[in-house]
């Protein structure tokens, strides 16, 4: 299951308190102070762990508690530090206040963040000692840790990012592309939540490639699915807008187009500003050739799109020009591979 948002409190431990009392042994004419400090509370550390990537393990556990400190105690001893409690949650994890509503932290790959500090130990009456001051009788108690609400919400890190109305085909050209087992159906919202798929070009180089459900119309100010998912586009590096050329519905897909770019374009202007390849769905439904090429000129023209560049047609349910599609992927992903002269292994063997 996806589940991309929770609300947790964590709490950090609690400082120990000090401690009081007095060095009383046989044969030893002269006592002292020997109450000892306490031990601090452990933390709440969130550590990115690449193993995961969604936050269900929040879900049902909404509290987070790390271990308090060990109160000082008689005979100078030092009372144990508590426990640090490590949660584990995967890149591009957003860390809000759920209170104030303010980002706290984003957590990227190999990152370790503390986010509720523990509270410090009290002082025993042995730390107040000192030549003018013998019998002390006073100690501290230990510090609060941290106490925060929070709201989780992940942002998946992804290469690509498919775009489109319902139905356009993206989770079947996920399917196609990936090893990744959508939900394939002739119904709109087959799509409830993002998924991620690995697409291999070659043995060495691969391609991560995020579905996001289908958006419809209003769907920046929350209509359909889109608003809920719309924040998961903003990672990916390359967006891949995909057209169905002749929809079942019978609308037109230059005006399905600019539908969904004006929804990029309200939601964030640097989500409407990154690189987008549109690609044609769905070629094979149309047989003829000169037909399929006459759609094709058209929404081109209409768009103001260059063939050679922004657009490439396939068929993701019979696996057309595939091979391509990730090619050109790969350059817009990597443009530096160009520039250095790389080859695949596949153009040197």
């Amino acid at each position: 299951m996806f589940v991309d948002t929770a609300i947790i409190t964590v709490k950090a431990g609690d400082g120990g308190n000090g401690h009081i009392s007095f060095r009383r042994e046989k044969f030893i004419p002269k006592g002292g102070p020997s109450g000892g400090d306490a031990g601090k509370g452990g933390s709440v550390i969130f550590v990115c762990d690449d193993g995961l990537s969604t936050l269900f393990d929040f879900r049902f556990e909404r509290t987070y508690e790390a271990e308090p400190g060990q109160n000082g105690a008689a005979k100078q001893q030092h009372g144990g530090d508590g426990k640090d409690l490590i949660l584990r949650v995967p890149a591009g994890t957003l860390v809000f206040n759920n209170d104030t509503g303010d980002l706290i932290h984003d957590i990227q790959k190999g990152e370790t963040f503390t986010i509720a500090k523990g509270g410090k130990g009290g002082f025993g009456n042995e730390h107040f000692k000192s030549s003018t001051y013998q019998t002390p009788r006073e100690a501290t108690p230990g510090e609060k840790g941290e106490t925060l609400n929070l709201r989780l919400e992940l942002k998946l890190i992804a290469d690509v990012g498919l775009l489109g109305k319902p139905n356009a085909g993206k989770s079947t050209l996920l399917a196609a592309l990936t090893r990744a087992n959508p939900k394939i159906a002739s119904y709109p919202f087959t799509t409830l939540s993002p998924q991620l798929g690995i697409a291999e070009v070659d043995g060495q180089r691969r391609i991560v490639i995020a579905d996001i459900p289908g958006l419809i119309e209003g769907a920046a100010q929350g209509a359909g699915l889109g608003h809920e998912f719309l924040r998961h586009v903003d990672r990916t590096r390359v967006l891949v807008h995909l057209l169905d050329l002749q929809p079942e519905d019978g609308s037109d897909p230059i005006e399905n187009y600019k539908m969904i770019r004006e929804e990029l374009r309200q939601h964030s202007q640097a989500l409407y500003d990154k690189r987008e390849l549109v690609v044609l769905n769905k070629i094979d439904l149309i047989p003829d050739k000169a037909e399929r090429e006459k759609l094709i000129k058209k929404v081109c023209r209409e768009l103001e799109l260059r063939i050679d560049r922004d657009v490439i047609a396939i068929s993701g349910a019979a696996r057309t020009n595939l091979n391509a599609l990730l090619e050109r992927l790969w350059k817009e992903l990597n443009p530096a591979d160009e520039v250095e002269g790389w080859k695949s292994p596949a153009t040197t063997a």
